[in-house]
């Protein structure tokens, strides 16, 4: 793959080295450093000797210049920088080499998660080399660095890299502070000196969070714990008297090398919550059911809710503030379309924001830390850290501190925005904490005696809202179809349901299994007439966590990510203007579907009634020349019918007999796989066996529950009549041989093979917990039927050819293993 180098524009191999690495400093020298594109040199590469008549020359990934004496055209080398991809670590003595082959006073050595600098020192013929801690701007002297006014400082777009450094930094160098919890607490600390330094320090002086080359380790510790001991009286809400900064003097010196030059609070807000995550999100692991919703899908329910500037915004389980934060960002920006239409001054729109900060946010979280890191965010990011407590806030609010309740009552609050802790290992216990919630009753109305704190936290964030408030909110969806949650969707339909927006699995992959949904709700409303839904089909990410990139129509990796949430986002935004317009052959995420269906079906997945991707699969079948036919058009007609396995046989009995029983991992390429370890006893067979369940040839077993398998198929030969099924497979038989469609066993086998019908079973295909099911929604796949009737014949011969075969094969196995005694087949 090629890439395009950023200082000379030249066409480049996309290596690892490249794209983590020498293109990243090259952006950072221009960008932070403000060198001029003109005074770097990557490409083509320059190169240094040892000495003028040394025949060889060795190439300098990255060679920074500057003007020679200040004059106008003469440039001398200044600074050299060596790249390795960010795996590797070596390089070092390498650098060493080519400062001294070279006029360049310093070296820079960078992998693209770490950085070292250092000078080059010429004494009496010797050189040597010494660790500095930063590196000088363009036109600045060594000398220079850190000698800044708070006038100096400019922001900087790329924070997130350089708090990567930084923490790599630390895990690999620092004594003492090297868990993941213990670096976030740091950062947050040492962030806070930072804004602290630059809210308090007039333009004209110089700031404390500063270190230079002449700065000894004491030095440095000593300007940065008296500038802590301000911030902790300033940030009292944040931080305990007894914090302290425990970073020895050389990591401080390192991590203050890298970001004195820049100003965090003039830096946009946004790049600045990414750059935080890169401490917290190491530290933040989901033990207690918080796995962290990703940034886009927070602003796609924001941007779903729409609050106003007059909303209250609470978040009763907001972990590290995320959805604070995108909630106050969410009204700020509404602030800024305000201002720009009434043309206020710069001074006011500040005094708005912070207010709105102030009065606008509230947030409950149990875990001490998290509620810091929430707090220590709102700080960073403006205000809105006084709206934050530290409670439990499924307990009584009688319970709560009296701060807290001053703050916070329920029936009072006009918009909750929340992501709830779930998990089977979670439990809510308590009488007197449970009798607050009717969804802590079951069925015959009696208390249960451990509450499932997803559905409690929902009537909760419920509870705290007044009339009419309303409530954003994502769940498994478990809740959203399964029987078994039909009590949870008859409390859901007490109020109104502006939303529902379908998100992908990978979601919350790799920390959480789980398949949510997002809803919108609000409280104790008449029901509209159509409910909007949404349907994400990817979110950036795979189930691995790393970024699922587009491909361009040779197959080609592209830099954008496949991410369809800002598609929906801008949807939404454009829908609620009155201002969209549908593009001839695009997707359409959100849509409406009448309130009436939903409820009648209770089904409240989105991507069930997603006309867009079905529209997609009509088109791609007119194109092929196909007919879908519904198969339930054909139970209905009799073409086919229908029956569930037999069920599961005790497990003490599996492998102790010569029956096999057939489970779905089972069904592999359109055969019955016969696992030895799962021969099941005589008798058993005899328990589960059911005359009305008797196997023919060419029947099709389909499965239908409990894998990623669904939709696979098999069929039936003579030799696989005697055995049991598990219920999660289903047998359709051929009846009406003489059918209308001309539709044979072996064709069906093929048609619901079909590309066609795997797309539809994507959108029927619901999780039940953890387990796909597709339940009785098979029946509404519509199989593909060609119109041309010599292509159709020719599929059904073929795939009765390939039938034949796989029969006449198991019938030698079968002779095999009686005469040989073959027993793993």
């Amino acid at each position: 793959e090629k890439i395009k180098d950023y200082i000379s524009g030249i066409e480049i191999n996309a290596t690892p080295e490249e794209i983590a690495s020498t293109q990243v400093f090259s952006k950072i020298l221009v960008e932070d450093y403000e060198y001029p594109k003109e005074m770097i040199q990557t490409r083509p590469q320059y190169r240094v000797k040892s000495s003028p008549s040394d025949p060889n020359s060795y190439p300098v990934d990255i060679a920074v210049f500057e003007k020679k004496n200040g004059e106008s055209e003469e440039k001398q080398l200044k600074m050299i920088v060596e790249n390795k991809r960010p795996t590797r670590t070596d390089g070092r003595r390498q650098l060493e080499l080519y400062l001294k082959f070279s006029e360049a006073k310093i070296g820079v050595w960078y992998n693209g998660a770490e950085s070292l600098y250092i000078k080059k020192i010429e004494h009496s013929g010797d050189i040597t080399f010494e660790e500095i801690p930063a590196i000088p701007k363009y036109g600045e002297k060594l000398e220079e660095i850190g000698l800044y006014r708070r006038k100096d400082l400019k922001k900087t777009h790329n924070l997130k890299q350089i708090f990567s450094e930084i923490r790599g930094f630390i895990v690999g160098n620092s004594v003492g502070v090297n868990r993941d919890e213990s670096i976030a607490k740091e950062m947050i600390n040492l962030i806070l000196c930072k804004i602290y330094d630059e809210r308090f320090t007039p333009k004209d002086k110089m700031v404390q969070f500063r270190v230079s080359d002449a700065d000894t380790n004491d030095e440095v510790y000593g300007r940065i714990d008296k500038l802590f001991k301000k911030v902790k009286a300033k940030y009292d809400d944040v931080l305990d008297s007894a914090d302290m900064v425990t970073l020895d003097g050389n990591t401080l010196r390192h991590i203050i090398g890298k970001l004195q030059n820049f100003c965090l609070i003039e830096t946009d807000r946004d790049t600045i919550a990414d750059a935080f995550e890169v401490f917290t999100g190491y530290s933040l692991k989901g033990e207690q059911g918080q796995f962290f919703t990703p940034k886009n899908v927070i602003r796609l329910l924001v941007n779903a809710v729409d609050p106003n500037l007059d909303d209250i915004i609470i978040d009763p389980s907001c972990g590290s503030g995320g959805f604070l934060v995108e909630g106050l960002k969410y009204l700020w920006n509404k602030v800024d379309a305000e201002a720009c239409e009434l043309e206020w001054e710069k001074a006011a729109i500040f005094e708005e924001k912070k207010e709105i900060g102030i009065k606008n946010i509230r947030g409950i979280e149990k875990d001490s830390f998290l509620t810091k890191v929430a707090k220590s965010y709102m700080a960073i990011l403006g205000d809105g850290k006084g709206g934050i407590f530290c409670e439990d806030s499924l307990d009584l609010p009688v319970n709560w501190k009296e701060k807290t309740r001053q703050f916070i009552k329920l029936e009072n609050l006009d918009v909750c925005l929340t992501n709830p802790p779930f998990g089977k290992d979670i439990k809510i216990v308590g009488a007197t904490k449970l009798e607050q919630y009717e969804l802590a009753k079951n069925k015959n109305g009696k208390m249960v005696s451990e509450g499932n704190p997803s559905t409690l936290f929902f009537e909760r964030d419920l509870q705290f809202l007044r009339k009419g408030g309303v409530l954003g909110i994502i769940l498994p969806e478990t809740y959203f179809h399964a029987p078994s949650k039909s009590d949870f969707r008859n409390f859901i339909k007490k109020h109104n349901i502006k939303w529902i927006i379908d998100l992908p699995h990978n979601t919350f992959r790799p920390h959480n299994n789980a398949k949510c949904i997002a809803i919108v709700l609000q409280k104790d409303t008449p029901q509209q007439e159509k409910i909007n839904m949404a349907v994400a089909e990817y979110v950036g990410h795979d189930h691995n966590g790393k970024p699922i990139y587009v491909k361009d129509i040779c197959g080609r990796k592209t830099d954008k990510v496949l991410d369809d949430v800002p598609a929906i986002i801008q949807e939404i935004t454009e829908k609620r203007s009155g201002t969209f317009r549908k593009k001839a052959n695009e997707k359409e995420y959100t849509f409406e579907i009448g309130a009436e269906e939903v409820l009648r079906k209770d089904i409240f997945v989105p991507r069930y009634y997603w006309q867009s991707k079905m529209e997609e699969i009509e088109q791609s079948a007119k194109e092929n020349d196909i007919d879908l036919v519904p198969l339930q058009e054909l139970i209905d007609e009799k073409v086919i019918k229908c029956f569930d396995g037999n069920g599961s046989p005790n497990a003490e009995f599996k492998g102790q007999g010569e029956i096999p029983y057939i489970r779905v991992k089972d069904i592999v390429q359109w055969q019955v796989y016969k696992d030895p370890t799962a021969l099941i006893p005589e008798e058993e067979y005899e328990k589960l066996y059911k005359e009305s369940k008797k196997l023919k040839p060419k029947d099709i077993l389909y499965v239908r529950r409990g894998s990623y398998r669904i939709g696979s198929v098999a069929m039936v030969s003579p030799y696989d009549l005697k055995c049991i099924l598990t219920r999660e497979i289903k047998v359709i038989r051929v009846t009406d041989l003489k059918n209308k469609y001309g539709l044979t066993p072996e064709y069906l086998l093929y048609a619901l093979s079909h590309k066609l019908v795997y797309e539809q079973s994507l959108n029927k295909v619901f999780i039940d917990t953890t387990l796909p099911n597709i339940g009785e929604r098979w029946t509404e796949i519509r199989i593909p039927i060609f119109k041309d009737k010599e292509k159709f014949r020719q599929i059904k011969n073929k795939v009765r050819q390939i039938i034949e075969k796989q029969w006449a094969s198991l019938k030698e196995i079968n002779v095999l293993k009686r005469d040989h005694n073959v027993y793993n087949t």
